[in-house]
């Protein structure tokens, strides 16, 4: 989520199936006009034009984002997801642009606010009310969260979601798509299908803000008394199918720990990652949304305070059991038994040529090698990133590379992703291998 504090006035969401398939329509026209004009100029000059290049140019990427940002709901979290992709599906150049939704989230205006809320509670809902602030203090793809005082004296953060988002979100999933599929940006024959639907499952899921309540009120009774970590409490009496009500946590955002002391930090990365372990070794369920709104520090105890249950992913013992196979054999340094996991997986199918597993599997083998040492690692200090997104580039540039793996798998990607990054922000040094271990069944 945004801090709309420099976005005064607010944009008002366009909630209906037309006005929304309009603005997408727009969106996708504007990128025409930009790719024909492109295309006439590199004509004039006696060179053939170039699809790709052409559809990612500053103007177009400008007029996506922004038209993505102003649309909310479906087509902005999905472009926001596209954003952590790992260079397995779409180019570099396309998730380099969509990287700038991750942040960019506009609010609706007080009175689309007035008229949600009224749809919810009932047209007397201030009443029930001491203070209710209309500016909201976060905002993101699918909703935008208040403080508000009860007349009982209750302090709670109250998330609200746009008006229209849950009806629009197939046909906002199967326009994206429709961008995607422009020439250049996939490569030919890529069947993205079975992402789409799993996107769209993701979206409706978000969408129900029960649903997430429930996954609230479950990761507050797994992580209750923890030292490391915090969860608000669900108010049920305010909370609908469209608003969740949870208690307001004072906290600072996590990148207040960038200047703390090295142990500090250190925990904090530890803790973190430890987390997304136990989410996919114990827990069997995962929050998937790794962005960084998402963690803030409680000032009075340091311990992390956990939002945004919506994006939570269910594991099963199935997929417990194949991922630590997995692990298991990258820190035996078993090549074999690595490409038998990943088949398992789905990184690659049967089929994939062996130039491409070979591809893949060299950058999961780099991947693991901070892992394998019985040390800390130094975040702050390596160049892995830098060269994973190298071998992201050549992988992503590969217009022959077919296979696309499992949503679940990218889901999880994206989280491992998140943290890796944060950790990095935080220059931590963490004892990988020792928190692997903890996992590991012999």
């Amino acid at each position: 989520m945004t801090n709309p504090d420099d976005k005064s006035r607010g944009v008002a969401v366009p909630t209906g199936r037309t006005s929304r398939l309009f603005r997408m329509g727009g969106i996708a026209a504007g990128i025409a006009g930009g790719v024909a004009a492109g295309g006439l100029r590199q004509l004039a000059t006696g060179r053939r034009p170039d699809m790709a290049h052409l559809l990612l140019t500053p103007s177009n990427a400008l007029r996506l984002t922004d038209g993505l940002s102003h649309m909310r709901g479906a087509a902005l979290k999905m472009g926001q997801m596209l954003s952590m992709d790992t260079g397995i599906v779409l180019s570099p150049e396309l998730t380099a642009i969509l990287a700038r939704l991750r942040d960019d989230a506009k609010h609706m205006p007080p009175k689309q606010l007035q008229t949600a809320l009224n749809a919810q509670w009932g047209e007397g809902w201030r009443k029930r009310f001491v203070s209710f602030d209309v500016r909201p203090f976060a905002a993101a793809s699918i909703g935008q969260v208040h403080r508000a005082t009860t007349l009982d004296g209750r302090d709670l953060a109250i998330k609200v979601q746009y008006p229209g988002v849950r009806a629009s979100i197939d046909s906002d999933v199967d326009n994206i798509a429709g961008l995607m599929r422009l020439p250049g940006l996939l490569p030919r024959g890529m069947d993205i299908a079975p992402l789409l639907k799993a996107a769209k499952a993701q979206l409706h899921e978000e969408a129900d803000y029960r649903a997430e309540a429930a996954h609230l009120r479950r990761f507050g009774d797994l992580l209750g008394g923890s030292d490391a970590f915090i969860v608000p409490e669900l108010h049920e009496d305010f909370t609908t199918d469209a608003v969740l009500a949870m208690t307001y946590i004072p906290s600072d955002p996590v990148e207040v720990l960038v200047n703390a002391p090295q142990d500090t930090r250190d925990r904090a990365a530890r803790d973190l990652i430890d987390l997304v372990l136990r989410e996919l070794f114990t827990f069997g369920a995962m929050q998937t949304d790794p962005n960084l709104a998402n963690y803030r520090i409680e000032p009075a105890t340091g311990r992390i305070v956990l939002l945004d249950f919506g994006a939570v992913r269910g594991i099963d013992p199935a997929q417990q059991t194949a991922f630590r196979k997995l692990m298991n054999a990258g820190l035996d340094t078993d090549a074999a038994a690595v490409r038998q996991a990943m088949l398992d997986i789905g990184y690659f199918g049967p089929a994939t040529p062996p130039q491409h597993q070979d591809l893949i599997q060299r950058m999961f083998d780099t991947a693991m090698v901070p892992l394998r040492l019985d040390q800390p690692f130094d975040f702050g200090t390596t160049d892995l990133l830098e060269r994973l997104r190298d071998m992201g580039m050549v992988i992503g540039n590969d217009r022959d590379l077919m296979h696309v793996p499992p949503a679940e798998t990218l889901f999880l990607h994206r989280k491992i992703g998140g943290m890796y990054l944060l950790a990095t922000k935080l220059r931590a040094r963490v004892n990988l291998r020792a928190l692997l271990e903890n996992y590991r069944v012999h």
